[in-house]
């Protein structure tokens, strides 16, 4: 505990603004005059140099490129006050090929109801339903999503990372800086009507069995011209599900291209798209999922702060019980005339209940060198602790990373 309070500590004095955004802003449909369509991309290329140990046999890792990756995101206005979205990723470390990512629709009126008590109404309320990424926690606000970085100060996510595309519908109330989220989705990202397998033969999946519910409650206000406090908690029930992926969700894959890959003298050692996740952790696939996220985003005078808390009970497939926890505090200074250069640090830390942990921490900085050009450079440095059976009495990997970033 005391680890962690200097830790937070030490973050509020080195941060500063910067990448408060959440929620989509409301769309008051005001200048609506036809349908408007724009189509935007990102890209990403990092160059990586890291090393990594094990007291057990890992892979040579070199130093260079990774796969450079690209999103492709079209949105339209189709009404005043409806947008839909469709995002491809053009490239990605899993996928190389393009595949759609996802694609919603945000409803703030409803033009076709010709009622003041219903315009009244949805002042407050925001609907979203799609196939799309949910709105769990506020940690996936500040990760990177393939082709898209601009979003996280740093290169690499949560060690857990809470993030996926469902089948979901959400209704967003927010009044006087109060919000409150509800919501329902089909618990997976991938969908299916059966399943087979070689032991338990075939299995029809009822959609209507295997539903998700999740939820937000927060307040987020700028409470003076100095001052701004964000502070949520979420919440995520899945009571059974055929594949569960809430932490099994990111079809992209991490940005520690090869770490800590054990040799087993296979081509898939070396295949970017095995593995995809590495340097993350968590349970995988559940078949049962009770999660909960406590986030913490201030500003102050240009200080800025963003703090996590989470945990999870569930399910494995096997129908094994599992928990994990995990923390994480960040702060970043912007400096220059126009705040375009920035330093930060983050420290990421998660356990489970079979004693094992993973510590992190990455050190970064960055140049916006216009608004949709962003350059990287982060110093990270991972430690495992009781994975003996994978690899061993002491493991990690440490290094440097450079990251370039065009989006728009």
């Amino acid at each position: 505990m005391k680890r962690l309070v200097l830790l937070i500590s030490l973050v509020l004095m080195i941060s500063a603004y910067g990448w408060g955004q959440f929620e989509e802003p409301q769309i008051t449909g005001d200048d609506f005059e036809k349908v408007k369509v724009s189509v935007g991309a990102d890209f990403a290329m990092q160059y990586q140099v890291l090393d990594h140990y094990a007291d057990s046999a890992l892979i040579p890792l070199g130093t260079g490129f990774n796969l450079p990756t690209a999103n492709l995101v079209t949105e339209a206005i189709l009404a005043p006050g409806i947008k839909v979205n469709l995002t491809t990723y053009l490239s990605a470390r899993h996928h190389n090929e393009a595949w759609v990512k996802g694609g919603y629709l945000i409803i703030d009126k409803l033009p076709f109801i010709n009622s003041d008590k219903v315009d009244h109404i949805m002042d407050y309320l925001t609907l979203r339903v799609g196939d799309m990424e949910i709105d769990y926690g506020d940690a996936h606000y500040r990760r990177s999503d393939n082709g898209h970085v601009t979003s996280n100060p740093f290169v690499g996510n949560y060690i857990i990372d809470a993030f996926t595309t469902q089948i979901a519908a959400e209704v967003l109330f927010r009044s006087n800086g109060f919000l409150l989220m509800g919501a329902i989705s089909n618990g997976t990202l991938k969908p299916a009507l059966t399943g087979y397998s070689t032991t338990a033969g075939y299995t029809a999946y009822d959609a209507h069995k295997e539903l998700a519910y999740y939820w937000k409650a927060g307040y987020d206000k700028q409470l003076n011209d100095d001052l701004r406090l964000r502070l949520t908690l979420s919440g995520y029930h899945s009571p059974k599900n055929h594949f569960g992926s809430l932490y099994y969700g990111d079809r992209a894959g991490s940005r520690y291209y090869l770490v800590m890959n054990r040799v087993t003298n296979n081509a898939a050692d070396v295949d970017i798209t095995k593995n995809h996740l590495s340097g993350n952790w968590g349970p995988g696939i559940l078949d049962k999922d009770n999660s909960l996220m406590l986030n913490l985003y201030t500003e102050y005078k240009g200080l800025e702060f963003f703090g996590t808390y989470e945990t999870l009970n569930g399910t494995l497939l096997s129908s094994a019980e599992t928990k994990f926890n995990q923390y994480a505090v960040e702060g970043l200074y912007h400096f220059g005339g126009k705040d375009q250069f920035y330093g930060g640090v983050r420290y990421n830390y998660a356990s489970n209940d079979a004693d094992q942990s993973i510590s992190r921490i990455q050190a970064g900085a960055g140049w916006s060198i216009v608004d949709p050009i962003l350059i990287k450079l982060e110093y990270v440095n991972q430690k495992y602790t009781n994975f003996i059976s994978n690899y061993g009495s002491e493991a990690g990997f440490k290094g440097v990373m450079f990251e370039a970033a065009i989006s728009f």
